[in-house]
């Protein structure tokens, strides 16, 4: 890639389009980071979704985190409404039915474990009175899939942030915060070629 490559890992909170263009009068990334023109998400958040959003023009991220045959890990902590039972953690790690634009698609196997939630992570108002914390890892990112999987189980998600894409974790970013970091400490993370 060319030496003006950029690499970026940014804590997106939620109400934010992953995009840099306004859309619908809705706040985009450039309300929130100012970054020259080439530069991209890989992947998105959707708007009520927070955590690890990756920036770059490099566009050889994208094939390789994007496209299906290459299965890199997602982590997600998801604040569910109720109280989750083991039947539907296991039906959530087996893998579940869900409409993937306008399809019917069989999600992959899933990593689903109660956690509690972390440090690190902000208190938003919930209006559930009982809530409980999952971590999720997948190996696919279909739109809104997580928030999908967890209401088919009968847990809806209150709120979700992505916090690893591979080896590349959010850590201790604040909400909003952008970090810079170069080729080799991004594509290491990544598990990418260099």
């Amino acid at each position: 890639m060319a030496r003006g490559s950029k690499y970026y890992i940014l804590h997106k909170p939620k109400g934010y389009l992953s995009q840099f263009s306004k859309e619908h009068g809705k706040m985009a990334l450039s309300d929130l980071v100012d970054l020259q023109g080439d530069v991209y998400p890989v992947g998105r958040l959707d708007e009520y979704s927070e955590g690890l959003l990756l920036l770059t023009n490099d566009k050889s991220v994208n094939y390789h985190l994007l496209h299906p045959s290459n299965k890199h890990v997602r982590c997600y902590l998801v604040q569910v409404e109720g109280q989750v039972t083991k039947k539907a953690i296991k039906e959530l790690e087996a893998g579940v039915t869900i409409a993937a634009k306008g399809e019917i698609y069989n999600t992959l196997p899933a990593k689903v474990k109660k956690t509690k939630k972390p440090g690190n992570i902000i208190d938003a108002d919930v209006s559930a009175k009982v809530t409980t914390w999952l971590k999720i890892e997948l190996q696919e990112g279909r739109y809104r899939q997580v928030r999908k999987m967890t209401a088919k189980v009968g847990f809806p998600t209150l709120r979700l942030v992505r916090t690893h894409v591979e080896n590349l974790e959010l850590g201790n970013i604040k909400s909003g915060e952008l970090l810079q970091v170069n080729k080799e400490f991004f594509y290491s993370k990544l598990n990418l070629p260099l």
